[in-house]
């Protein structure tokens, strides 16, 4: 399947591209289980959650998984915990979604695809109006994705917090509209908040890493869902910090 160049003005065909990419999930492990032996973050749970989450992916159901964002390098901290934790089974069948400036260089694309990236066009960086479409197209595949059987992993603030990473910033709309339109095809995605935190010295090779209790009912408007995600991700960001 050729890659089609992932600039806006060519989004129609990017996004047809990520409706149908599947990414090596043999692959996916072994890269991911690299980057648990080079990372090593350090995984707590709220009182019951581990035990939960290991049901829902018995279970097989969807999952939405909301981190808060510090470093560049989150996303391999994040993926060496999927692996520490009862999400391993869901590695290979994760969408994640990520800013489109990772994917213009070569070989960084290949590990955004193989770690199942989907690009993202942000209104920061090419304009609100010039980005409407593009978001638009960006969350239907997104649902569509989780449809047909993957969970979606987010970082709802999108762009690294450079001044105060024990507080979260402000959540933008998408993951509320996400949400809502898995919805409306049928599936109810629970939401597990994810908390990220490399202390007072902001050691990236030393992450605290705190997974809070499942959320299995979400409120209908995305407006709402927001803010529950909010909600869920600072008391998930403020366990990470307590745990460093």
């Amino acid at each position: 399947m050729d890659r089609p160049a992932v600039i806006l003005e060519n989004d129609e065909t990017v996004y047809d591209f990520y409706l149908r990419h599947q990414q090596n999930r043999q692959v996916a492990r072994l890269a991911y289980a690299a980057l648990a032996r080079r990372f090593k973050p350090r995984v707590s749970y709220s009182e019951g959650a581990r035990e939960e989450i290991r049901r829902l992916v018995y279970d097989d159901t969807r999952l939405i998984i909301a981190v808060n964002h510090v470093s560049e390098t989150d996303p391999y901290t994040v993926a060496a915990a999927a692996w520490a934790s009862p999400l391993r089974p869901a590695i290979g069948r994760t969408r994640v979604l990520a800013k489109d400036e990772l994917f213009q260089e070569p070989k960084q694309r290949k590990r955004i695809d193989m770690m199942g990236g989907i690009p993202v066009f942000r209104g920061k960086n090419h304009g609100m109006r010039a980005v409407s479409a593009a978001g638009n197209r960006m969350m239907d595949v997104s649902a569509e994705r989780v449809r047909r059987g993957d969970d979606l992993a987010v970082f709802p603030e999108g762009t690294c917090n450079l001044v105060d990473p024990t507080q979260i910033q402000h959540v933008g709309s998408g993951i509320g509209h996400i949400a809502a339109r898995i919805r409306k095809l049928g599936v109810e995605p629970v939401l597990i908040c994810m908390g990220l935190s490399y202390g007072p010295s902001q050691n990236l090779k030393s992450a605290s890493v705190y997974i809070d209790q499942p959320i299995t009912e979400l409120p209908d408007k995305p407006l709402h869902i927001v803010r529950t995600v909010a909600d869920g991700m600072q008391k998930a960001l403020d366990g990470a910090v307590a745990a460093y």
